[in-house]
């Protein structure tokens, strides 16, 4: 270096070490699904005359209005849905079905993509159906596979708007089996949807459920008795498992003998995403040591007992 010459450090290095511009917009696009915004275009050094090149020889496609596929215009159901989202940045967010399919709430196959706007005035475009909204929190987003969305709360009372009722309802179970329901943030969104037909609907929903009566305490109370009408052995209950002198986890019954671990999922012990893949990590590394886990919902213990009953007796004989 030039004494005196100050060194300034680049995101990439040195100038000369500067990736070529199409190989940093075709890294951007890996990102994002295989789409980019004609901002994030500009953004990256290419000129409105270079964007028209470029789709004049088929390397840019244009999907939206200043949305463009980089190499191919073959999306994904996640690259239509970025591309969505990208048509109305900033603040637009995938949401009601189709944040319910990106969350796993329910299966979407509409050629359609919805989105929520944070605006009175955006209008619908091709292959996008527009909900404008002035009621967005911050808590009211997220990512999912790197694709801004509406959180699970939010996507629940938006459902309710645009399904009918008992789609909802299985929206809710489903959140449950994934353990994604997090009453406290839907309150909150319902506390801040005064009018909307989703409100209303989701809370009927909500009423109707025996699950929130149930405590930790009184579900595993439930699932003792199973067990002991069944005459199975009895399991031992919070055991403490240690795999190794940095690892233990409480564990709701177990049966030591046979290694077998089940746990009951309540209404109230349902977290965040990361609560529930906190869970599955838990599930792997005690597999890995030879135990079997096996889980059942407030819902399978009362109101299918028969089938948790017959599910561990044969998981007992197995062992």
């Amino acid at each position: 270096m030039t004494k005196g010459v100050q060194h300034v450090p680049s995101l990439y290095g040195t100038l000369c070490d500067e990736p070529p511009l199409d190989v940093r917009i075709a890294k951007l696009a890996e990102q994002q699904h295989g789409v980019v915004s004609l901002a994030q275009l500009q953004f990256a050094g290419l000129t409105a005359s270079a964007v028209r090149n470029r789709v004049a020889a088929g390397r840019l496609t244009r999907i939206h209005r200043a949305v463009y596929a980089v190499g191919h215009a073959r999306l994904t159901g996640h690259g239509r849905s970025m591309a969505a989202v990208l048509a109305y940045r900033p603040g637009a967010l995938a949401s009601h079905r189709t944040a319910g399919g990106l969350h796993g709430l329910r299966q979407d196959s509409r050629p359609r993509i919805d989105v929520t706007v944070p605006s009175a005035s955006a209008r619908s475009r091709p292959g996008i159906d527009v909900h404008r909204t002035t009621t967005l929190e911050p808590t009211d987003s997220t990512t999912v596979d790197g694709i801004p969305c509406t959180s699970v709360a939010r996507t629940l009372v938006d459902l309710a708007d645009v399904i009918d009722r008992r789609g909802v309802e299985r929206a809710v179970d489903q959140a449950e089996v994934l353990q994604i329901f997090d009453l406290r943030a839907v309150d909150d969104v319902l506390a801040r949807a005064v009018g909307r037909r989703g409100a209303s609907v989701l809370r009927g929903v909500l009423d109707a459920y025996a699950g929130p009566t149930l405590t930790k305490q009184e579900l595993e109370e439930r699932f003792l008795e199973l067990c002991r009408s069944a005459s199975f052995p009895s399991p031992t209950v919070n055991e403490w498992i240690v795999l190794d002198v940095e690892t233990a986890y409480q564990v709701d019954f177990l049966w030591r003998e046979q290694c077998l671990i089940v746990e009951t999922d309540g209404w109230a012990t349902h977290g965040t995403r990361q609560a529930f893949e906190n869970d599955r990590r838990r599930d792997r590394r005690l597999r890995l040591a030879e135990y079997e886990v096996e889980r059942f919902t407030w819902r399978d213990v009362v109101e299918r007992p028969a089938e948790v009953t017959a599910t561990v007796r044969r998981l007992l004989a197995l062992r």
